[in-house]
Protein backbone atom coordinates (compact mmCIF):
# COMPACT_ATOMS: atom_id res chain seq x y z
CA UNK A 1 0.00 0.00 0.00
CA UNK A 2 2.70 2.26 0.82
CA UNK A 3 4.06 1.45 -2.69
CA UNK A 4 0.80 2.70 -4.32
CA UNK A 5 0.83 5.94 -2.05
CA UNK A 6 4.06 7.46 -3.14
CA UNK A 7 3.59 6.32 -7.02
CA UNK A 8 0.78 8.65 -7.23
CA UNK A 9 3.16 11.59 -7.29
CA UNK A 10 5.15 9.99 -10.49
CA UNK A 11 2.68 11.92 -13.34
CA UNK A 12 3.38 15.27 -11.20
CA UNK A 13 6.81 14.45 -11.48
CA UNK A 14 6.54 13.81 -15.58
CA UNK A 15 4.15 16.51 -16.29
CA UNK A 16 6.64 18.49 -14.13
CA UNK A 17 9.65 17.38 -16.19
CA UNK A 18 7.53 17.69 -19.55
CA UNK A 19 6.57 21.09 -18.92
CA UNK A 20 10.73 21.58 -18.02
CA UNK A 21 11.68 19.78 -21.68
CA UNK A 22 8.93 21.70 -23.80
CA UNK A 23 10.24 25.40 -21.77
CA UNK A 24 13.83 24.38 -23.24
CA UNK A 25 12.57 23.31 -26.74
CA UNK A 26 10.60 27.13 -27.32
CA UNK A 27 13.40 28.77 -25.58
CA UNK A 28 15.65 27.15 -28.10
CA UNK A 29 13.92 27.58 -30.86
CA UNK A 30 13.40 31.44 -30.15
CA UNK A 31 17.10 31.99 -29.70
CA UNK A 32 18.02 31.24 -33.35
CA UNK A 33 15.38 33.27 -35.11
CA UNK A 34 16.52 35.56 -37.55
CA UNK A 35 17.87 38.65 -36.69
CA UNK A 36 16.28 41.50 -39.26
CA UNK A 37 18.71 43.13 -41.88
CA UNK A 38 19.98 46.28 -40.48
CA UNK A 39 21.95 49.12 -42.27
CA UNK A 40 25.31 49.94 -41.31
CA UNK A 41 26.78 53.37 -40.37
CA UNK A 42 29.41 54.24 -43.60
CA UNK A 43 31.16 58.16 -43.56
CA UNK A 44 30.72 60.22 -46.15
CA UNK A 45 34.08 58.74 -48.47
CA UNK A 46 32.26 55.56 -48.52
CA UNK A 47 28.89 56.63 -49.26
CA UNK A 48 30.35 58.30 -52.50
CA UNK A 49 32.42 55.28 -52.99
CA UNK A 50 29.43 53.24 -53.21
CA UNK A 51 27.42 55.99 -55.67
CA UNK A 52 30.33 56.47 -58.16
CA UNK A 53 30.78 52.58 -57.88
CA UNK A 54 27.53 50.74 -57.16
CA UNK A 55 28.31 47.36 -59.38
CA UNK A 56 31.36 45.82 -57.59
CA UNK A 57 32.70 42.78 -59.90
CA UNK A 58 33.75 39.44 -58.17
CA UNK A 59 35.89 37.46 -59.69
CA UNK A 60 34.19 33.82 -59.43
CA UNK A 61 35.77 30.22 -59.49
CA UNK A 62 33.22 27.59 -58.91
CA UNK A 63 34.36 26.31 -55.24
CA UNK A 64 31.90 23.36 -54.36
CA UNK A 65 29.53 24.53 -51.46
CA UNK A 66 31.41 28.21 -50.91
CA UNK A 67 30.55 29.72 -54.50
CA UNK A 68 28.80 27.36 -57.72
CA UNK A 69 26.44 27.81 -60.36
CA UNK A 70 23.08 25.70 -59.85
CA UNK A 71 21.00 23.80 -62.13
CA UNK A 72 19.52 27.50 -63.70
CA UNK A 73 23.13 28.99 -64.19
CA UNK A 74 22.55 31.19 -60.95
CA UNK A 75 25.62 31.63 -58.23
CA UNK A 76 25.06 29.73 -54.94
CA UNK A 77 26.77 28.81 -52.15
CA UNK A 78 27.91 30.05 -48.47
CA UNK A 79 29.57 33.13 -49.98
CA UNK A 80 26.44 34.13 -52.14
CA UNK A 81 24.67 34.35 -49.12
CA UNK A 82 27.28 36.33 -47.25
CA UNK A 83 27.11 38.80 -50.33
CA UNK A 84 23.15 38.96 -50.34
CA UNK A 85 23.29 40.05 -46.29
CA UNK A 86 26.16 42.43 -47.56
CA UNK A 87 23.93 43.79 -50.11
CA UNK A 88 21.40 44.39 -48.09
CA UNK A 89 23.28 46.40 -45.15
CA UNK A 90 25.46 48.17 -47.50
CA UNK A 91 23.52 48.67 -50.91
CA UNK A 92 26.03 47.34 -53.07
CA UNK A 93 25.21 45.57 -55.76
CA UNK A 94 27.96 41.84 -56.73
CA UNK A 95 28.27 41.18 -59.90
CA UNK A 96 29.95 38.12 -60.59
CA UNK A 97 32.68 37.15 -63.53
CA UNK A 98 33.40 33.56 -63.85
CA UNK A 99 36.73 31.94 -64.27
CA UNK A 100 37.79 28.80 -64.65
CA UNK A 101 41.26 28.49 -62.76
CA UNK A 102 43.20 30.02 -59.96
CA UNK A 103 45.76 31.43 -62.36
CA UNK A 104 42.84 33.40 -63.96
CA UNK A 105 40.89 34.72 -61.77
CA UNK A 106 44.06 36.43 -59.66
CA UNK A 107 45.07 37.45 -63.75
CA UNK A 108 41.46 39.40 -64.09
CA UNK A 109 42.01 40.94 -59.97
CA UNK A 110 45.66 42.14 -61.49
CA UNK A 111 44.65 43.55 -64.51
CA UNK A 112 41.65 45.51 -63.00
CA UNK A 113 39.03 43.52 -64.59
CA UNK A 114 37.53 42.30 -61.25
CA UNK A 115 37.58 44.52 -58.08
CA UNK A 116 37.10 41.17 -55.61
CA UNK A 117 36.73 37.71 -55.10
CA UNK A 118 35.32 35.41 -52.08
CA UNK A 119 37.35 32.16 -52.25
CA UNK A 120 41.41 33.43 -52.74
CA UNK A 121 43.60 32.38 -49.53
CA UNK A 122 46.21 35.23 -48.17
CA UNK A 123 50.02 34.76 -49.10
CA UNK A 124 52.43 37.09 -49.80
CA UNK A 125 52.14 36.67 -53.40
CA UNK A 126 48.59 38.07 -53.31
CA UNK A 127 49.41 40.85 -50.72
CA UNK A 128 51.83 42.36 -53.29
CA UNK A 129 47.73 43.47 -54.96
CA UNK A 130 45.51 42.37 -52.98
CA UNK A 131 44.23 43.71 -49.58
CA UNK A 132 42.16 40.90 -47.29
CA UNK A 133 38.98 41.70 -45.19
CA UNK A 134 38.46 40.45 -41.75
CA UNK A 135 38.26 36.62 -41.61
CA UNK A 136 34.66 34.95 -41.11
CA UNK A 137 35.70 31.56 -41.21
CA UNK A 138 37.66 29.26 -42.35
CA UNK A 139 39.12 25.07 -42.23
CA UNK A 140 42.21 23.51 -42.49
CA UNK A 141 44.53 22.08 -45.14
CA UNK A 142 44.64 18.39 -46.05
CA UNK A 143 46.98 16.31 -47.74
CA UNK A 144 44.86 13.86 -50.65
CA UNK A 145 46.86 10.86 -51.28
CA UNK A 146 45.75 7.06 -52.68
CA UNK A 147 43.59 5.03 -51.35
CA UNK A 148 45.32 2.16 -49.44
CA UNK A 149 48.67 3.76 -48.92
CA UNK A 150 50.25 5.36 -45.76
CA UNK A 151 48.75 8.85 -45.35
CA UNK A 152 50.90 11.59 -45.68
CA UNK A 153 51.02 13.00 -42.52
CA UNK A 154 53.62 16.41 -42.55
CA UNK A 155 55.42 17.84 -45.87
CA UNK A 156 58.65 16.65 -44.81
CA UNK A 157 57.84 13.14 -45.83
CA UNK A 158 56.81 14.19 -49.50
CA UNK A 159 60.88 15.07 -49.47
CA UNK A 160 61.88 13.89 -53.20
CA UNK A 161 58.31 12.69 -54.20
CA UNK A 162 56.08 14.58 -56.22
CA UNK A 163 53.46 16.68 -54.69
CA UNK A 164 50.68 18.34 -57.82
CA UNK A 165 49.05 21.55 -57.23
CA UNK A 166 47.28 24.15 -59.12
CA UNK A 167 48.64 26.93 -60.60
CA UNK A 168 49.11 29.74 -58.57
CA UNK A 169 48.18 27.49 -55.12
CA UNK A 170 48.08 29.67 -52.03
CA UNK A 171 50.72 27.29 -50.54
CA UNK A 172 52.63 26.95 -53.58
CA UNK A 173 55.15 29.51 -52.97
CA UNK A 174 55.67 28.64 -49.41
CA UNK A 175 56.70 24.90 -49.90
CA UNK A 176 59.10 25.80 -53.06
CA UNK A 177 60.59 28.25 -50.31
CA UNK A 178 60.68 26.28 -47.25
CA UNK A 179 60.76 22.49 -48.62
CA UNK A 180 62.92 22.48 -52.08
CA UNK A 181 63.09 18.73 -51.24
CA UNK A 182 59.62 17.95 -52.77
CA UNK A 183 59.31 17.57 -56.15
CA UNK A 184 56.53 20.53 -57.10
CA UNK A 185 53.87 20.17 -59.90
CA UNK A 186 51.62 22.69 -61.00
CA UNK A 187 48.89 21.78 -63.37
CA UNK A 188 45.54 24.12 -64.03
CA UNK A 189 42.45 22.70 -61.68
CA UNK A 190 42.20 20.87 -58.31
CA UNK A 191 40.28 18.22 -60.52
CA UNK A 192 43.39 17.96 -62.89
CA UNK A 193 45.56 17.46 -59.46
CA UNK A 194 43.16 14.64 -58.32
CA UNK A 195 43.75 12.51 -62.16
CA UNK A 196 47.69 12.96 -61.42
CA UNK A 197 47.27 11.65 -58.27
CA UNK A 198 44.56 8.60 -58.91
CA UNK A 199 47.15 7.77 -61.67
CA UNK A 200 50.30 7.16 -59.97
CA UNK A 201 51.95 10.67 -61.69
CA UNK A 202 52.14 12.48 -58.05
CA UNK A 203 52.10 10.99 -54.91
CA UNK A 204 49.80 13.88 -52.88
CA UNK A 205 48.03 16.98 -53.51
CA UNK A 206 46.74 19.70 -51.21
CA UNK A 207 43.10 20.92 -50.86
CA UNK A 208 40.75 22.31 -48.48
CA UNK A 209 39.34 19.87 -45.45
CA UNK A 210 35.40 20.79 -47.25
CA UNK A 211 36.26 20.63 -50.49
CA UNK A 212 38.13 17.52 -49.85
CA UNK A 213 35.43 15.28 -48.34
CA UNK A 214 33.38 16.72 -51.88
CA UNK A 215 35.17 14.24 -54.07
CA UNK A 216 35.02 10.64 -52.58
CA UNK A 217 37.00 8.43 -54.84
CA UNK A 218 37.93 4.70 -54.95
CA UNK A 219 41.33 5.34 -55.29
CA UNK A 220 42.11 8.43 -53.30
CA UNK A 221 41.66 9.29 -49.47
CA UNK A 222 41.45 12.51 -47.22
CA UNK A 223 44.46 12.21 -44.85
CA UNK A 224 46.21 14.38 -42.62
CA UNK A 225 45.89 18.43 -41.80
CA UNK A 226 49.14 20.57 -43.11
CA UNK A 227 50.37 21.07 -39.85
CA UNK A 228 50.37 25.04 -38.80
CA UNK A 229 49.10 25.68 -42.39
CA UNK A 230 45.34 27.23 -41.72
CA UNK A 231 43.08 28.33 -44.20
CA UNK A 232 40.85 31.57 -43.30
CA UNK A 233 37.87 32.81 -45.46
CA UNK A 234 38.22 36.32 -46.49
CA UNK A 235 36.99 38.57 -48.78
CA UNK A 236 39.98 39.74 -51.30
CA UNK A 237 40.06 43.14 -52.36
CA UNK A 238 41.87 44.72 -55.38
CA UNK A 239 44.12 47.31 -54.38
CA UNK A 240 43.62 51.05 -54.59
CA UNK A 241 39.89 51.06 -52.91
CA UNK A 242 40.18 51.46 -49.60
CA UNK A 243 36.63 52.32 -49.23
CA UNK A 244 35.67 49.27 -50.38
CA UNK A 245 37.85 47.20 -48.05
CA UNK A 246 36.37 49.14 -44.95
CA UNK A 247 32.72 49.14 -45.96
CA UNK A 248 33.37 45.09 -46.05
CA UNK A 249 35.07 45.19 -42.61
CA UNK A 250 31.94 46.91 -41.58
CA UNK A 251 29.09 44.70 -42.81
CA UNK A 252 31.89 42.03 -41.49
CA UNK A 253 31.59 43.14 -37.60
CA UNK A 254 28.18 43.91 -37.73
CA UNK A 255 27.28 40.39 -39.45
CA UNK A 256 25.29 38.61 -36.46
CA UNK A 257 27.71 35.40 -35.23
CA UNK A 258 24.27 33.43 -35.06
CA UNK A 259 23.42 34.08 -38.29
CA UNK A 260 26.91 33.37 -39.73
CA UNK A 261 26.65 30.21 -37.72
CA UNK A 262 23.30 29.50 -39.01
CA UNK A 263 24.45 30.24 -42.80
CA UNK A 264 27.93 27.81 -42.04
CA UNK A 265 25.61 24.93 -41.07
CA UNK A 266 23.30 25.35 -43.86
CA UNK A 267 25.96 24.63 -46.46
CA UNK A 268 28.40 22.17 -44.16
CA UNK A 269 25.82 20.12 -42.81
CA UNK A 270 27.26 16.73 -42.76
CA UNK A 271 30.88 17.95 -43.50
CA UNK A 272 31.66 19.88 -40.08
CA UNK A 273 31.77 18.35 -36.37
CA UNK A 274 28.35 17.38 -34.84
CA UNK A 275 27.76 20.43 -31.99
CA UNK A 276 27.53 18.40 -29.00
CA UNK A 277 24.31 17.91 -27.40
CA UNK A 278 22.99 20.77 -24.52
CA UNK A 279 22.52 19.73 -20.89
CA UNK A 280 18.43 20.60 -22.07
CA UNK A 281 19.00 17.76 -24.85
CA UNK A 282 20.42 15.23 -22.12
CA UNK A 283 17.15 15.89 -19.61
CA UNK A 284 14.78 15.33 -22.80
CA UNK A 285 16.44 12.19 -23.64
CA UNK A 286 16.16 11.03 -19.90
CA UNK A 287 12.90 12.10 -19.77
CA UNK A 288 11.73 10.07 -22.06
CA UNK A 289 13.20 7.25 -20.90
CA UNK A 290 11.74 8.26 -17.49
CA UNK A 291 8.16 8.19 -18.93
CA UNK A 292 8.65 4.42 -20.50
CA UNK A 293 9.96 2.88 -17.70
CA UNK A 294 7.14 4.04 -15.41
CA UNK A 295 4.80 2.65 -17.48
CA UNK A 296 2.27 5.14 -18.05
CA UNK A 297 0.69 4.22 -21.44
CA UNK A 298 -0.87 7.29 -21.92
CA UNK A 299 2.36 9.45 -22.22
CA UNK A 300 4.02 6.90 -23.51
CA UNK A 301 1.73 7.13 -26.84
CA UNK A 302 2.38 10.60 -27.31
CA UNK A 303 6.14 9.98 -27.29
CA UNK A 304 5.98 7.67 -29.74
CA UNK A 305 3.60 9.47 -32.10
CA UNK A 306 5.96 12.30 -31.92
CA UNK A 307 9.17 9.75 -32.64
CA UNK A 308 7.14 8.47 -35.28
CA UNK A 309 6.79 12.22 -36.50
CA UNK A 310 10.69 12.55 -36.17
CA UNK A 311 11.45 9.29 -38.27
CA UNK A 312 9.24 10.76 -41.27
CA UNK A 313 10.70 14.05 -41.26
CA UNK A 314 14.07 13.05 -41.04
CA UNK A 315 13.46 10.58 -43.92
CA UNK A 316 12.18 13.43 -45.69
CA UNK A 317 14.86 15.91 -44.69
CA UNK A 318 17.36 12.13 -46.00
CA UNK A 319 15.36 11.75 -49.60
CA UNK A 320 15.72 15.52 -49.95
CA UNK A 321 19.22 15.92 -48.97
CA UNK A 322 20.14 13.43 -51.74
CA UNK A 323 17.70 14.28 -54.14
CA UNK A 324 19.75 17.94 -53.64
CA UNK A 325 23.08 16.30 -53.71
CA UNK A 326 22.25 14.59 -57.24
CA UNK A 327 20.46 18.00 -58.93
CA UNK A 328 23.92 19.93 -58.08
CA UNK A 329 26.24 16.91 -59.33
CA UNK A 330 23.61 18.13 -62.48
CA UNK A 331 23.81 21.31 -62.49
CA UNK A 332 27.91 21.52 -61.45
CA UNK A 333 28.40 19.01 -64.58
CA UNK A 334 26.17 20.79 -66.76
CA UNK A 335 27.75 24.27 -66.02
CA UNK A 336 31.26 23.29 -67.59
CA UNK A 337 31.98 24.97 -70.59
CA UNK A 338 34.14 21.90 -72.02
CA UNK A 339 31.75 18.76 -73.02
CA UNK A 340 31.83 16.06 -70.33
CA UNK A 341 31.16 12.67 -70.67
CA UNK A 342 31.08 9.41 -69.00
CA UNK A 343 31.25 6.23 -70.18
CA UNK A 344 31.35 2.33 -69.15
CA UNK A 345 33.53 -0.58 -69.57
CA UNK A 346 32.02 -1.21 -72.72
CA UNK A 347 32.60 2.26 -74.13
CA UNK A 348 29.29 3.17 -73.82
CA UNK A 349 27.78 6.06 -72.88
CA UNK A 350 26.13 6.58 -69.88
CA UNK A 351 26.27 10.87 -69.02
CA UNK A 352 27.07 13.75 -71.20
CA UNK A 353 26.45 17.34 -69.92
CA UNK A 354 24.65 20.27 -72.31
CA UNK A 355 27.89 21.31 -73.70
CA UNK A 356 29.15 17.68 -75.08
CA UNK A 357 25.42 17.80 -76.58
CA UNK A 358 25.53 21.05 -78.33
CA UNK A 359 29.01 20.33 -79.91
CA UNK A 360 28.23 17.44 -81.08
CA UNK A 361 24.35 18.66 -82.38
CA UNK A 362 22.28 16.12 -81.08
CA UNK A 363 20.57 14.97 -77.62
CA UNK A 364 21.24 12.44 -74.96
CA UNK A 365 18.58 10.64 -75.37
CA UNK A 366 19.56 9.66 -78.91
CA UNK A 367 22.94 8.71 -77.51
CA UNK A 368 22.62 7.20 -74.44
CA UNK A 369 23.79 3.33 -73.91
CA UNK A 370 25.68 3.40 -77.46
CA UNK A 371 29.28 3.46 -78.63
CA UNK A 372 30.47 6.21 -80.33
CA UNK A 373 31.33 3.67 -83.76
CA UNK A 374 27.02 2.86 -83.63
CA UNK A 375 26.31 6.81 -83.95
CA UNK A 376 26.74 9.49 -87.06
CA UNK A 377 27.36 12.47 -84.55
CA UNK A 378 31.59 12.07 -85.74
CA UNK A 379 32.99 11.33 -88.83
CA UNK A 380 33.67 7.33 -88.92
CA UNK A 381 37.13 7.84 -88.84
CA UNK A 382 37.38 9.59 -86.15
CA UNK A 383 34.76 7.81 -84.26
CA UNK A 384 36.40 4.35 -84.88
CA UNK A 385 39.72 5.99 -83.58
CA UNK A 386 38.26 7.45 -80.21
CA UNK A 387 36.71 3.74 -79.66
CA UNK A 388 39.99 2.07 -80.23
CA UNK A 389 41.54 4.14 -77.50
CA UNK A 390 38.66 4.09 -74.95
CA UNK A 391 39.13 0.60 -75.17
CA UNK A 392 42.92 0.52 -74.63
CA UNK A 393 42.50 2.72 -71.81
CA UNK A 394 40.50 0.88 -69.90
CA UNK A 395 42.97 -2.01 -70.57
CA UNK A 396 45.28 0.13 -69.18
CA UNK A 397 43.64 1.58 -66.62
CA UNK A 398 45.57 5.08 -67.18
CA UNK A 399 44.43 9.07 -67.12
CA UNK A 400 45.56 10.32 -70.76
CA UNK A 401 45.73 14.51 -71.43
CA UNK A 402 47.11 16.02 -74.38
CA UNK A 403 46.68 18.61 -77.24
CA UNK A 404 45.62 16.80 -80.76
CA UNK A 405 44.32 17.40 -83.60
CA UNK A 406 40.47 15.50 -84.60
CA UNK A 407 38.73 15.72 -87.58
CA UNK A 408 34.64 16.93 -86.54
CA UNK A 409 31.29 16.85 -88.55
CA UNK A 410 31.86 20.91 -89.02
CA UNK A 411 35.86 20.04 -89.85
CA UNK A 412 39.22 19.53 -88.10
CA UNK A 413 40.22 21.11 -84.75
CA UNK A 414 42.61 21.44 -82.53
CA UNK A 415 41.83 20.63 -78.39
CA UNK A 416 43.48 19.51 -75.43
CA UNK A 417 41.46 16.04 -74.71
CA UNK A 418 41.51 14.14 -71.02
CA UNK A 419 40.49 10.94 -70.01
CA UNK A 420 40.81 9.12 -66.66
CA UNK A 421 39.71 6.00 -65.63
CA UNK A 422 36.60 5.96 -62.52
CA UNK A 423 36.49 3.69 -60.12
CA UNK A 424 33.61 2.15 -57.53
CA UNK A 425 33.89 2.54 -53.37
CA UNK A 426 35.45 -0.67 -53.75
CA UNK A 427 37.79 0.04 -55.60
CA UNK A 428 36.58 -1.82 -58.81
CA UNK A 429 36.95 -0.37 -62.49
CA UNK A 430 33.42 1.03 -64.03
CA UNK A 431 34.45 3.28 -66.94
CA UNK A 432 36.00 6.34 -68.72
CA UNK A 433 35.12 9.99 -67.37
CA UNK A 434 36.44 12.69 -69.95
CA UNK A 435 36.30 15.97 -71.95
CA UNK A 436 38.11 17.98 -74.19
CA UNK A 437 38.55 22.30 -74.53
CA UNK A 438 38.65 23.78 -78.02
CA UNK A 439 42.13 25.28 -77.79
CA UNK A 440 41.37 28.62 -79.53
CA UNK A 441 38.54 29.52 -77.64
CA UNK A 442 40.67 28.41 -74.32
CA UNK A 443 42.44 31.17 -76.23
CA UNK A 444 39.80 33.47 -76.40
CA UNK A 445 38.39 33.12 -72.88
CA UNK A 446 42.11 33.79 -71.31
Amino acid sequence: MLFFRRSRSVPCWLLLLGALVFSQWGLASHSVAPEPVKTIRLDAQELKWITEHPRVIVASLEYPLYLFKDEHGHWNGLNRDLLDRISAMTGLQFVHAESFSIDQMLGSLERGAADMSTTLSMNDERKAFLDFSYAFGGAGWVFVGRAGEPPVQSLHQLAKRVLVLPSRHALEALIRREYPAIELRSVKTSAEARAWVESGLAHATIENEIGAQLFPSGLLQAGHIVEGKWDPDYLAVRQGQPQLLSILNKALEAFPPAELRAIRQKWFNGITPTPVRTVGQRIAEWGCWGVVIAGLFGLLSLLWNRRLAALVQQRAQAEKSLSDQLAFQRALIDAMPDPIFVRDLQGRLIMCNKSYEERLSTRFDQMQGRQLIELDVLPKATAELLHTEFMAQLATRKSHFSERQLLFMNGLRDIYQWTVPFYSSDGQLRGLLGGWTDIDQRIRRA
